[in-house]
């Protein structure tokens, strides 16, 4: 059987249907991820000297509380495989809410589980690129801006956060690459993404040559694309 470009041609629509399908989910990922990463890396280093110093009282405890809940969401996500969490949001989720609150009829599409999923997943690798990036800022810029008398959120906001994101890119990159090629694995819920699309393909014209070249391809087109945006990125945050 010899490669025949033709099949690939007939395979494009479909192809970009399940790319603008992929580069949608992959954004909304990253967003939130970037957001509960975020939020979950300074949970673990709520209460300590990166961001500012110890607590005391009530708000120690908040902040002991705030750790392990950050800890306990990290480790679960890290320790489970991604296919794994999209299948239990997908099926076996609904079926948990209904048996601990007896609300019936929650439902999630495929879609929506496949977001959840995403952003839950680059949540929990994001927010230990968030802590190490924090905790590499140089002590005595934390110190100087308390001395300032500024309070913990302006210091974050102010000091701490531009430098942590300036050295957190490069690895916040990757895995903003990782959380795109992690999106065919949601072919396992019936998500019509790229991965999905040359399968149906694929079954109808039986030419696993052309059509999974044509998938791989489109992959590498889109996560060196991302990769380009990222160093572009990187050097201006290096520039200002």
């Amino acid at each position: 059987m010899s490669f025949e470009f033709k099949y690939i041609v007939e395979a494009i629509p479909s192809l970009l249907i399940g790319a603008k399908l992929t580069v949608y989910i992959t954004i909304i990922g990253i967003i939130g991820g970037l957001i509960l990463g975020t939020l979950a890396g300074l949970s673990r280093l709520a209460g300590t000297s990166a961001i500012g110093g110890e607590s005391y009282g009530g708000f120690r405890v908040f902040s002991i509380v705030v750790q392990k809940l950050a800890v306990v969401y990290i480790e679960l996500i890290r320790g489970t495989p991604i296919i794994v969490q999209a299948m239990f949001i997908y099926f076996a989720l609904p079926m948990l809410i209904e048996v601990t609150t007896g609300v019936r009829g929650i439902r999630f599409n495929a879609l929506t589980a496949a977001i959840i999923t995403i952003i839950l997943n680059a949540g929990a690798y994001m927010a230990e690129i968030v802590r190490g990036a924090v905790q590499s800022v140089n002590k005595g810029q934390v110190e100087a801006g308390l001395a300032m008398g500024i309070s913990r959120l302006q210091l974050i906001m102010n000091i701490i956060g531009p430098i942590a994101f300036k050295r957190a890119i490069p690895s916040l990159g990757n895995q903003f690459i990782i959380s795109m090629k992690d999106t065919s694995l949601f072919i396992v819920i019936g998500v019509g993404e790229l991965t999905r699309q040359g399968q149906e393909i694929m079954a109808s014209n039986f030419r696993a040559l052309e059509v999974w070249s044509a998938v791989a391809v489109c992959y590498l087109i889109m996560t060196t694309a991302l990769a380009l945006s990222l160093k572009i990125i990187e050097k201006r945050m290096k520039a200002t």
